[in-house]
């Protein structure tokens, strides 16, 4: 614990509480947590003040009152002095167009670290809501979620939908000034492909002709059938066709790379402000790791126009108490809800919900752990789990327990959704109370007398932490088998999860595109994202062949068919399909969430109202 006592003049006095907000009777300095501040005026020499306090660890701690009160008395005194307290802060403007000039700043946060903001390399929701933020690829998604012009001005789409042709606009510049080139197109997709990467979603680029074998090791980036006609030209051909391909170029993965820029930057790019580069709405300018990060406008985009929000404040901030603390203080502008939070604001104007097109799920490592390699232990290890009710319990915001691995709201490409074609795949209400005895036929198959000693990999926000404990006692109670608890930060978790270094772990996957085969392809034998070593040449070639099908509704059969397959087998345990409740303050305006890829995008969002 570090002593302050410090003799501030005036101006270091603004400064000071500039970085600092006071709201019922709490004091907070970015993220460190102020005690037993007094400031005492000195009236012989009224320029300055003396502070003393305790700085500690992070966190909120109630003030005694008068302290509090004498702070403001003082501050009062002081008329250059602006003070952050309770609501929100006042912007003075003048006029435009009729109506008050306000500050464009909007205050977020995000829950963990941005772990990688190299579109070849990022895997997480974090990272990809960033890049939507300041990137674009081809295609960008409208306020409706339509696909429209991004970098591409104009595209034409062969008769057998297996050729696009793009022509990318005038005036589309990376923060460097110079051009974006379908050149940059060309080198990020091969980039991505490109085996030496290591690109976890390489698989998605494997649609592209030539993307397979190139990235198998079998075939070279000359065979990859995406080319730069031109500067402005650059075409694409498909291996089949796909009907949502123009939609899946908004997403970040298939955004342009600057190649002389990324090797000059080697394995540092995307991992700091001044190692990236940005073509989109906004561009980062400070990034403290583990603690914050801001966005600016980006003068260098083309329809920057276009764009009204000037600046984006993000906190990092993992406990939900913390988060409904700033945003009552005014520091932030919109949070999602958990538990009693909801039922506090579900009645205000400020309250909404939003399907969340993700599942979240145990997954298995069959190559590290004897007894998960039985298919009836991990049926018994999911089943037991009460999905509803860990809905109810860790989010209370209208999530639900998971009935099969495909999300409601999933569609079957035939305007109706896939979840409720296929059913309750899982039947929690009949499995559960014949887990137990499951459980022991499978111990018999492999061998052993009882459970070994397993651990669980949970994130570290409070959040996975209360799911950690739910699971840890489900388990205890309904099977007799223990468990050990790791929560490690949500980087550290990724990473993890990508080495097999885990006996299980809990993760959430989000929808890439609105389609079942975003959850179904992940895990086909080897398949970049299954690390439980899963494998059933059955599905392999479901998969294979759904992704060959272009009759939507033998498409859709093997789907349905891959799914039922794998909540057989069990490799992976769906547990809940998580909706989304926030709040967020009437200023904010045209708020674009999304349901897959990035969570939002702010090029539509302005502040309006705040004076």
């Amino acid at each position: 614990m570090l002593d302050l006592a410090y003799l501030l003049t005036l101006t270091e006095l603004k400064n000071f509480l500039s970085y600092c907000f006071a709201c019922r009777n709490m004091l907070y300095y970015q993220q460190i947590q102020i005690t037993k501040l007094s400031i005492y005026l000195d009236k012989e020499k009224s320029s300055a003040l003396f502070v003393t306090g305790k700085i500690t660890k992070w966190g909120f701690y109630e003030m005694n009152t008068k302290k509090w009160v004498g702070l403001g008395l003082a501050v009062t005194m002081l008329s250059s002095v602006a003070l952050v307290g309770c609501g929100d802060k006042e912007e003075k403007g003048g006029e435009k167009g009729g109506t008050t000039t306000e500050a464009q700043e909007l205050n977020l946060y995000m829950t963990s670290e941005i772990p990688s903001l190299d579109p070849s390399l990022a895997t997480d929701v974090i990272g990809f809501t960033v890049l939507g933020q300041t990137n674009e690829g081809l295609i960008r998604l409208d306020k409706d979620g339509v696909a429209v012009g991004g970098v591409a001005e104009k595209w034409n789409i062969s008769p057998d939908g297996l050729t696009y042709t793009f022509t990318l606009r005038d005036g589309a510049k990376w923060s460097d000034d110079s051009n974006v080139t379908a050149q940059d197109f060309e080198y990020s997709f091969k980039r991505t492909l490109n085996p030496e990467t290591a690109s976890q979603y390489s698989f998605m680029m494997t649609w592209i002709k030539g993307g397979a074998e190139y990235n198998g090791g079998k075939g070279t980036a000359d065979d990859v059938a995406v080319k730069s006609i031109d500067a402005k030209t650059l075409e694409i051909k498909l291996v089949n066709p796909i009907p949502f391909f123009l939609e899946q170029l908004a997403f970040p993965l298939f955004f342009p790379q600057k190649q002389a820029f990324v090797e000059q930057q080697g394995d540092k790019f995307g991992a700091e402000v001044d190692r990236a580069l940005y073509n989109g709405p906004f561009a980062l300018t400070e990034w403290v790791h583990e603690q914050s990060a801001v966005m600016k406008k980006n003068p260098k985009y083309w329809d920057a126009a276009n764009v009204k929000l000037d600046t984006v404040n993000y906190q990092i901030v993992k406990d939900s108490s913390a988060l409904e603390n700033l945003y009552l203080a005014g520091q932030i502008d919109r949070f999602s809800l958990v538990r009693d939070q909801v039922d506090r604001y579900k009645d205000t104007a400020e309250y909404s919900t939003q399907a969340d097109l993700s599942v979240g799920y145990l997954q298995f490592n069959q190559k590290k752990v004897k007894a998960l390699n039985n298919a009836k232990i991990r049926r018994a290890l999911t089943t037991t789990i009460d999905g509803d009710t860990w809905a109810d319990i860790i989010y209370h915001n209208g999530s639900i327990g998971a009935t099969g691995l495909v999300p409601p709201g999933t569609s079957n490409g035939e305007g109706g959704e896939f979840r409720k074609d296929n059913g309750d795949l899982i039947d929690r209400k009949n499995s559960a109370p014949k887990a137990k005895e499951l459980l022991a036929e499978g111990l018999k198959e492999v061998g052993l007398d009882k459970m070994p000693t397993i651990k669980l990999l949970m994130d570290d926000g409070d959040t996975s932490k209360k799911s950690g404990e739910f699971i840890k006692e489900q388990w205890r109670t309904a099977l007799g088998v223990d468990v050990e608890i790791e929560n490690v930060p949500f980087k550290l978790r990724l990473q993890r999860s990508q080495q097999g270094d885990f006996d299980i772990v809990f993760s959430f996957w989000g929808a890439d595109y609105n389609d079942p085969m975003t959850f179904l392809d992940m895990w086909i034998t080897d398949g970049d994202f299954n690390e439980s070593g899963y494998s059933n040449t059955k599905y392999d070639d479901l998969i294979k062949k759904a992704q060959a099908e272009p009759d939507p509704k033998k498409r859709m059969g093997y789907l349905y068919d891959a799914e039922k397959i794998i909540m057989e087998d069990m490799p992976i345990g769906p547990i809940v399909h998580r909706a989304v409740a926030r709040v967020s303050r009437p200023y904010v305006k045209g708020w674009t969430p999304r349901t897959f890829g990035p969570d939002y995008d702010l090029k539509y969002t302005w502040i309006e109202g705040k004076n």
